[in-house]
């Protein structure tokens, strides 16, 4: 799809393309929820972390942060039919911050080799829901005041087994995505 010795116009628009199909996919998968009281379980971090090994630290967190711009504009990018300000200062905003430095961590891990294994990926994805999850709880318990029992019982432990799912899925996915764009270039 794009030359193999891009110049710096077409790795400019590459990026480009990169980030708005990114933010897509991140704004399609806050749409498969389950509401829960304070924080809905969503695709979300499935699709941040498949993000960051795809696309590498640094076109990873840009998009991210592209995805975080683009619902402080107000478009309706988060879970639900939400847009604005009020997700970045609410319940959900340490999970949404925690987006970028998961992104970052595991594309860092992925562009070291992490990414060229079911085992070593699974454990690349594990530390960027732990970074979301521990980004989330913080930002419950000490940024909202909810205490962390409270945020324990709200914010992480209703998520833990779906994060173990998601890594066995990404890790699972990334592989054959990676076969199936080979096999194309």
């Amino acid at each position: 799809m794009w030359p193999t010795r891009p110049g710096e116009t077409v790795g400019a628009l590459r990026a480009v393309v990169l980030i708005a199909l990114g933010t897509a996919l991140m704004a399609l998968s806050a749409k498969v929820n389950l509401p829960l009281p304070y924080v809905p379980m969503t695709l979300q971090t499935l699709v941040v972390l498949m993000i960051g090994a795809a696309y590498g630290w640094r076109l990873g967190s840009a998009t991210m942060i592209a995805y975080l711009a683009e619902g402080a504009l107000g478009l309706p990018v988060f879970a639900g039919p939400v847009g604005g300000i009020a997700p970045l200062v609410g319940p959900t905003a340490g999970y949404l911050f925690g987006f970028v430095l998961a992104a970052f961590v595991t594309g860092w891990l992925a562009e070291r080799g992490w990414d060229r294994s079911v085992v070593l990926l699974f454990a690349a994805m594990a530390v960027g829901h732990i970074v979301i999850l521990a980004a989330g709880f913080g930002w419950l318990a000490f940024g909202l005041g909810l205490g962390v029992a409270k945020a324990w019982q709200v914010g992480l432990a209703p998520f833990i087994a779906a994060s173990l799912v998601k890594n066995a899925l990404g890790a699972t996915l990334m592989p054959a995505a990676r076969r199936i764009v080979d096999r194309r270039g």
